[in-house]
């Protein structure tokens, strides 16, 4: 039977010759060969299909994926594994990450965040297996150190040290810079709740002392990898929401340390449970240079009864080695900062900072004084103004203005989003832009509409106001000379973004064709409208 199938053609081929090839070499190795020889001819044929496979076929994934890596500058990716609290059970760990390697090719580096060592006679006899020798890591395992008091003995110095062969402890904080200039910052333990604080935790002041001497540096861009055993607090703003009680989770002074250190990846534990965070970046978009992107990545235990995922692997080329083009690629699901919420967490408590004049200061207050029509009713805090008792506003003018809101997900309008349609935009102001309707109701209609995320005009400031009523004024002038008048009015319902839309005066739309629009419904619809 004719084969017509190049593909079969090309399995037949090599079926021939893989007989051909086994009989001579197995009568090339009986002659050559030195009797005992610990090599056997399957082995050594084995080391040609390599070059075999891209003529007969296509490569294997590890083939494919290393000549990917290749091709970026010539830089190799560091092929990486992250693993959560481990809680003493090394075997189960290296067991799986052997599993993983003999299916995927080998891996550079195991890190592991949250608690290592295990409190339990089985943990214990298991470590002394590794720190004797009679078992030994299969990959580089980097570990941090206790995140409670209990574990805080398998522990011999606060300074990072090899525990065992291949297990390497990094230390209580610092930054580990590897042979191919990956950059990796990482804190053990939980944040303190007392002065001085418990061996096994740290203080806002430990992170600053960490901190300092990396921003210090102006050519400064974030460090590769953050490890942290405790979450950081309010990372799932504007993101997806994790399986875990938000009230009581995370630490104020590790976001503030994500949030001054960049990581392109951070790893954290101790929840006992799995959360990829949504990418977030690190710029504020049309008002900072395009930064990078960052993502948050909690483990579960391992061995955890809901098999729950706890090993995480990635391929990671440094940040040295790439070009800036590359770094700041943004991807399409990419969100807000979620750090940059607001300045105070759910308790009330202000946010540990390390620099205090980065904090933004709590929004001013607005008093509203009926003294002289109420006879001295409450005027809040500060001393009575003299007004014509029409009701005077009065304001802290050392407070900062009041920040906008932010969207709580993805928002068609505003210009930094990846929906928002960039084909239909006219022009780019400073605070606003004008852009074509998508399903225009009229010929010539058009949008105004704020580059920051507002919902309705009360909330704008008066510079985005002052805009604006710039961009009204010129798009009514155009109109004009077409011979037209325009419609204006706000759109804010069932919308999360502020849109002032301009639409041609078409009077046919509300006098002919009365079975597509009752004239009646039609104006009790505008009159509610702003009209200009």
């Amino acid at each position: 039977m004719l084969l017509h199938n190049v593909k079969q053609w090309r399995v037949v081929v090599f079926s021939v010759f893989w007989g051909i090839y086994s009989d001579f070499s197995a009568a090339l190795f009986s002659l050559c060969a030195p009797t005992g020889s610990q090599y056997q001819t399957e082995r050594d044929f084995l080391l040609l299909i390599p070059y075999l496979l891209p003529v007969f076929g296509p490569g294997t994934r590890r083939d494919q994926d290393e000549a990917k890596c290749q091709d970026e500058d010539g830089e190799e990716r560091v092929a990486s594994l992250a693993c959560g609290d481990v809680e003493g059970r090394l075997n189960a760990l290296f067991n799986r990450v052997q599993a993983i390697q003999k299916k995927a090719g080998q891996f550079d580096l195991l890190l592991c965040v949250g608690e290592f060592f295990g409190t339990t006679p089985e943990a214990e006899a298991e470590w002394q297996q590794y720190k004797t020798g009679a078992k030994k890591a299969p990959i580089h395992t980097y570990i941090l150190g206790a995140a409670s008091q209990e574990t805080v003995k398998s522990f011999s110095s606060a300074d990072g040290c090899e525990l065992a062969d291949n297990i390497t402890y990094l230390g209580r904080r610092g930054v580990f810079t590897g042979v191919s200039g990956l950059q990796i910052a990482y804190v053990s333990g939980r944040e303190a709740l007392q002065d001085p604080p418990p061996a096994h935790c740290f203080t806002s002041k430990h992170l600053s002392a960490l901190v300092a001497p990396l921003t210090g540096n102006s050519k400064f861009r974030g460090v590769d990898i953050l490890l942290t055993s405790q979450w950081p607090r309010g990372v799932w703003h504007y993101g997806n929401t994790p399986e875990v009680n938000t009230k009581f989770c995370g630490s104020g002074s590790v976001a503030n340390l994500a949030d001054h250190l960049k990581p392109r990846y951070h790893f954290a534990a101790l929840e006992g449970a799995h959360y990829e965070r949504l990418p977030y970046r690190n710029h504020v978009v049309l008002q900072e240079n395009a930064q990078h992107v960052s993502r948050f990545i909690a483990l579960a235990s391992v061995n955890n009864p809901a098999k729950k995922k706890y090993l995480y692997a990635f391929n990671i080329v440094p940040m040295k080695a790439l070009e800036a083009s590359e770094l700041v690629k943004q991807p399409q699901d990419v969100t807000e900062n979620p750090y940059r919420f607001c300045s105070k967490d759910k308790t009330g408590k202000q946010r540990p900072s390390f620099n205090t004049t980065e904090e933004e200061e709590p929004a001013g207050q607005f008093f509203f004084d009926l003294s002289k029509k109420q006879g001295g009713g409450f005027r809040g805090r500060g001393r009575k103004r003299e007004g014509d008792g029409r009701g005077d506003f009065q304001r802290d003018e050392n407070k900062q203005p009041r920040r906008h809101p932010q969207p709580t997900g993805p928002c068609w309008f505003c210009l930094a989003s990846p929906q928002v349609e960039k084909h239909l935009v006219i022009s780019i102001g400073t605070h606003c832009y004008v852009a074509l309707a998508k399903g225009s109701l009229t010929p010539l209609h058009m949008l105004i509409l704020p580059i920051g995320h507002y919902q309705s005009v009360v909330e704008l400031s008066s510079e985005v106001v002052e805009e604006m009523e710039k961009y009204r004024e010129a798009l009514k002038s155009f109109y004009k000379s077409k011979g037209a008048r325009c419609v204006l009015f706000e759109r804010n319902y069932k919308s999360q973004h502020l849109q002032l839309q301009l639409l041609r005066w078409c009077p046919f739309l509300w006098t002919a064709a009365p079975r597509r629009i009752s004239r009646r419904r039609s104006w009790s619809k505008l009159r509610s409208n702003r009209w200009s």
